[in-house]
């Protein structure tokens, strides 16, 4: 399928205008980027509006997504959102601060925290002895007001209470969300939907 150029243009600006307000980029199968050709003009537009987004397949990731799937990729900063009946989104997130805090491979959710409460590990603490030792549930939480455990001991999906921390290596493991999104991905997924950090 191909686009117009005004349709597209349209597509890319309600999704990047989305990212300045809060809401997911709402790219769908139907506006997705590698259905979309470029003339040479075009491109050069194409590149300042989206910053190298890239829309992924679920099959080269997962074999099903009957309990929907969840990619994060850590490179890119974004998170695949695949749901079992058609949903697709791409979140902007905040990834580990660098490869000795990331860990990659396959995991899935274990637990949902509707309202989490936050205590530094000991290797955080070994690195800030000045963070505090508990926060609360509220605006002040550094896992925001959403938190998906993985099988993984101390790692997460969560929202975050800085959002300057999108985009950016600045988390001490978790991939972090704008407040926004960990809401409809909390919503949405479930215990046991499968999760790849890439």
């Amino acid at each position: 399928m191909k686009i117009n150029r005004r349709a597209f243009t349209r597509a890319a600006l309600t999704g990047m205008a989305g990212v300045a307000a809060g809401p997911a980029l709402a790219f769908t199968e139907e506006t997705a980027l590698n259905d979309y050709v470029p003339d040479s003009q075009d491109q050069q537009t194409l590149l300042r509006r989206i910053s190298g987004l890239k829309m992924r397949n679920w099959q080269d990731h997962f074999d099903s997504i009957s309990n929907d799937a969840i990619l994060c990729d850590t490179r890119d900063r974004v998170l695949h959102y695949w749901g079992s009946d058609g949903f697709y989104r791409v979140y902007p997130t905040a990834v580990p601060l660098n490869d000795t805090l990331t860990r990659r491979g396959r995991t899935e959710i274990t637990l949902k925290r509707p309202d989490p409460e936050w205590r530094p590990t000991e290797n955080m603490l070994k690195r800030n002895p000045d963070l505090p030792r508990y926060v609360g549930p509220g605006p002040d939480n550094p896992l925001g007001v959403r938190a998906l455990n993985l099988s993984w001991p101390a790692y997460r999906i969560h929202g975050v209470n800085d959002i300057r921390k999108i985009g950016r290596q600045s988390s001490n493991g978790c991939i972090g969300l704008y407040n926004e999104h960990i809401l409809e991905v909390y919503d949405r997924a479930s215990i046991g939907t499968p999760v790849l950090l890439i």
